[in-house]
């Protein structure tokens, strides 16, 4: 089984070998890696691969410059014991065909934010704890750090509002578990991460409440208050107000 980190530092495992990212052929070398492996579940087209390394102006010989990383490529995939076929090449670009059972972090990650989200659908925190963690630990870790360009940026979106999901999810759990300090460091990180999203407050302001810090729990309202006033020239939602309500009258 071949595993593959795209968070954090690139690498790559398989039978106790390892890749690491200062063996992949240069910055190039890792945008072509990280962009076959994110959609390995298609062709992509060598043109794609030139525009995604070379968006503002394309090198005369950039078909010859993106075979021969894809070729570096195939020879650390033989190293790794997967093989070179594992890039297999077509008229129409490559596809990274990895072996069966192969593992991907960023596709793990974001399978294991469902599996949690449905987890809480059916009332069972217990069961969407595992997953919850799985997918933070891997989101909490940057993505091509350094790296610009369409496909990077959509990406890091992607997983950006994958790890507020999961943060979320974190939140619901604890709270329902009565584990209350560990449902507020969690609702304040998705905070910090997007400190105009309601659904953040709403999930602290939860978690204050259940522990019964309801000083607190409107201390959150009142700063959500205040930042969309300041930064957006907006008031809270209606649902926001009449949860601030239910915690005044507990």
């Amino acid at each position: 089984m071949v595993k593959v980190y795209l968070t954090g530092e690139i690498c790559m495992t398989m039978g106790g070998r390892l890749v690491r990212a200062d063996r992949l052929p240069r910055r190039q070398g890792r945008l072509v890696f990280a962009y076959l492996v994110t959609e390995r579940d298609r062709t992509v087209s060598r043109d794609e691969l030139a525009e995604s390394l070379w968006p503002d102006h394309l090198p005369a010989a950039a078909d010859l410059a993106v075979s021969a990383i894809v070729s570096k490529l195939r020879g650390l995939f033989s190293e790794l014991g997967a093989g070179r076929q594992t890039i297999e090449a077509s008229p129409g670009g490559y596809k990274l065909n990895l072996p069966a059972e192969s593992w991907v972090d960023i596709e793990e990650a974001l399978a294991s934010v469902h599996l949690a989200e449905a987890a809480i659908q059916a009332s069972s925190p217990a069961t969407a704890y595992g997953p919850a963690v799985v997918a933070c630990a891997i989101l909490r870790r940057p993505f091509m750090t350094g790296e610009e360009g369409a496909w990077v940026d959509a990406r890091r979106e992607t997983l950006h509002r994958a790890h507020v999901r999961a943060l979320d999810c974190l939140a619901q759990i604890h709270t329902a578990t009565g584990e209350h300090s560990l449902a507020v460091r969690a609702a304040l990180e998705a905070i910090e991460l997007e400190p105009f999203r309601e659904i953040g407050y709403q999930r602290l302001m939860l978690a204050h409440a259940a522990s019964g810090n309801r000083a607190e729990a409107l201390r959150v309202y009142s700063r959500l208050e205040a930042v969309l006033k300041t930064e957006l020239k907006t008031t809270p939602s209606r649902e926001m107000r009449k949860l601030a309500e239910s915690v005044v009258g507990k």
